[in-house]
């Protein structure tokens, strides 16, 4: 049951988007540039993180953040060698969710449009 249940988000996430109009309709103009818009803004936010994260935290902060420790090791260490890593994977994950969100609600504007 589950399996069946993973088989349709995925087929609803890698299915391409309805052709709801003719080409030069203004409203689905209107709503790619809302998703790419969204989409700009998520890879530039997520980009951000990333740089904080792996340069910030790993390098330029490392002296300040070496105060604390975890695991036994000082924290900006563990940044550098294993934290922008973790945080660079767990950020491709928030990419994946977010953008199959993304896509999901522009696939129904899109439809919607079309009726």
């Amino acid at each position: 049951m589950r399996l069946e249940g993973l088989r349709t988000t995925i087929r609803a996430v890698t299915e391409p988007a309805p052709d709801v109009s003719p080409a030069g309709d203004p409203r689905v103009a209107a709503a790619t540039a809302r998703y790419w818009r969204s989409n700009r803004r998520f890879v530039v936010v997520l980009i951000l993180l990333w740089a904080f994260s792996s340069l910030g935290c790993g390098v330029l902060l490392a002296d300040w953040l070496d105060q604390w420790h975890v695991g036994g090791a000082p924290l900006g260490f563990w940044f550098a060698q294993q934290g922008s890593i973790l945080t660079f994977v767990l950020l491709i994950l928030a990419y994946a969710v977010l953008m199959a969100r993304l896509d999901a609600r522009h696939r129904r504007e899109l439809a919607e449009l079309g009726r």
